[in-house]
Formats: C-alpha cells, sequence, structure tokens
C-alpha cells in the first residue's frame, strides 16, 4: 500500500465565530466535530496517516477533542504553526502577531511528512468525492518536464456559499485539459438572490458566474512540494516592507506563481458535492442539520468510530 498523509491546517483562531475554536465545535449527534468526518473520509479513501497542523496552546484540546480518539485508528502527528517559525537566518518582523498564512502552515510538516500528502482546512465539510479522487491521483504517476505535480479539487462556486455572510474563494481559471491556469483569491463573495454570486470591486457589485471552479484549499501535492515552499518562503519575507505585519504566505498565491512559471502542473479534479462550514456561528445550525441528513441517507454511520 502506498503511503499517503492528510494535512488538516488547524491553527486558525476564528475570530467571526463568536471568539470561540470553531474546529473543535461539536456538531455531529455523538458530539463529532466537522475533522470527524473529513478524517473518515481520508481514511476511506486510503489514507493512512493524519497531521494536524495547531497553534502550540491548542495542543492539549486537539487531543483531549479529538487527537487521542483519532490514534486509536490512525497514526497521527502534530506541528506547530507559529509567527517565530522562520527558516534558519531569517528574522521574524518585529511586531508580528499571527502567523505567516496557509503556505507556513504546510511549510511546518517538512521532516514530518515525507510521502504525498492532502492538505484541507479544518472547518470545512468537502464531502467524500475530492478524498477518493486526491488519493488516487496521488498514488498514479505522472510523467511530466515541469519540477512539481499537484493537484486540486476543484468545487464548484455555488455549491460553497454561506447563507450568512460573504466567503472568500480562490476562484479558478481552468483549460480545456482540466488543468488550472491561474487561481486568484476573491474575498467578499456573496450569494445573490437570484442564485447567483456577486462581490464588490472598487465599489461597486462584479457578478460572477456560480457554475465557476474554485479552490477551498484541498490540495495534493508531491512531498518535494515542502521543499519549494521553504526556498519560496525566504524569498518572501526577505520582500516584506518595514512595518507589513498583515501580509501573507498563501497557497493559492504560490500554486499560482508556479504555474505561471511554467514550474508546475495542476490538475483540477472536478466534485460535485457540496461544501458547508462554520464561517460564522449562524453557520452551526445548517451543519448540524446537514450532517444529520448525511447520516439519514447513509453516507455515515451514527457513531462514526466505534
Amino acid at each position: 500500500m502506498n503511503d499517503t498523509t492528510l494535512v488538516i491546517m488547524a491553527a486558525g483562531i476564528g475570530s467571526r465565530f463568536g471568539g470561540g475554536v470553531k474546529q473543535l465545535e461539536p456538531m455531529g449527534p455523538n458530539g463529532e466535530i466537522i475533522m470527524d468526518y473529513s478524517i473518515y473520509d481520508a481514511i476511506e479513501a486510503g489514507f493512512n496517516k493524519v497531521v494536524f497542523v495547531i497553534r502550540k496552546d491548542l495542543e492539549e484540546s486537539f487531543k483531549d477533542i479529538i487527537g487521542n480518539r483519532i490514534e486509536q485508528v490512525v497514526k497521527v502527528e502534530y506541528v506547530f504553526q507559529q509567527v517565530e517559525n522562520t527558516p534558519e537566518g531569517v528574522k521574524v518582523t518585529e511586531g508580528r502577531e499571527k502567523p505567516w498564512g496557509t503556505g507556513q502552515a504546510i511549510l511546518s510538516c517538512k521532516g514530518i511528512v515525507n510521502e504525498p500528502f492532502l492538505v484541507i482546512n479544518a472547518d470545512d465539510y468537502y464531502g467524500k468525492t475530492g478524498f477518493k479522487k486526491i488519493h488516487d491521483y496521488l498514488v498514479e504517476e505522472h510523467g511530466t518536464e515541469v519540477e512539481q505535480v499537484m493537484c486540486m479539487a476543484g468545487f464548484i462556486l455555488g455549491n460553497t456559499l454561506s447563507d450568512n455572510g460573504s466567503v472568500t474563494r480562490g476562484v479558478c481559471l481552468v483549460d480545456d485539459n482540466k488543468h488550472l491556469v491561474s487561481v486568484r483569491e476573491t474575498s467578499g463573495i456573496v450569494k445573490n438572490d437570484n442564485g447567483g454570486a456577486s462581490y464588490e470591486c472598487d465599489g461597486s457589485m462584479v457578478n460572477i458566474d456560480p457554475n465557476s471552479y474554485v479552490s477551498m484549499n484541498m490540495w495534493g501535492f508531491d512531498p518535494k512540494f515542502l521543499d519549494e515552499l521553504e526556498s519560496g518562503f525566504v524569498k518572501f519575507l526577505g520582500e516584506l516592507k518595514a512595518g507589513d505585519f498583515k501580509s501573507e504566505y498563501l497557497l493559492p498565491t504560490i500554486v499560482d506563481q508556479l504555474i505561471k512559471s511554467k514550474r508546475a502542473v495542476a490538475t483540477v479534479l472536478e466534485t460535485q458535492d457540496k461544501w458547508f462550514g462554520v464561517t460564522y456561528k449562524e453557520d452551526k445550525p445548517i451543519v448540524v442539520k446537514s450532517i444529520q441528513k448525511l447520516i439519514s441517507e447513509g453516507k455515515y454511520p451514527n457513531k462514526l468510530y466505534k
């Protein structure tokens, strides 16, 4: 069996979720959290290790709420995303309080993840299709002349909108061969009354095709991508201007730059599964109801782990 790892990014503070730790909110009938369902789907798809990327101060809570339980069914490791975790010889920007974004989160796995891996967010429900398609892609051979070969679950924008406010999505341009041409982080996307979507740009609302592919930070990578993240992070930090405490080193931006420089090919694996998550505290009742519906349809047992 090919070793493959699921990496879960769970270091977010969750400020829009009422100040609590939204990743640890119980959603299922037996106290399951969203990560439980993602891990269940990943194991079912063939992944055999889980790495949690968390804040150091959440380690005990994670182990109590999910880690100790998951260790009974799959190998588990923890890595910590902290603002001071920068490449050797690179100084931290004085005054910086928050970590550096999703690129740094995955870079935290260097030395722990040495096999093909899938990246997901902790607070998003992705459905089963993406896990299966990405796992199968990761264990296949992909002959190519480019340095980096990767894949992405291509969600349909209309399936990823919240009823309770705006969302940020990586809006994708995809060619006829299902290769990613570009991905643009777009914030403030809202659902329209007519079922469409739009976002604000320069003071006016711009319509966006709800059938567009979007990235939900569900990526499949070869372990050598971690070397690329490390060298790119050094460059990113070196180009920061004095007093810049907000810039982030983001996966979609990194991938986009690699594609445009013709150093990478990213295959988009379409999924029609409907996303749900807890971006806002008002989302929780919807998530609870959605999970119960999936259980009633037989997609999950009432209790995930016996």
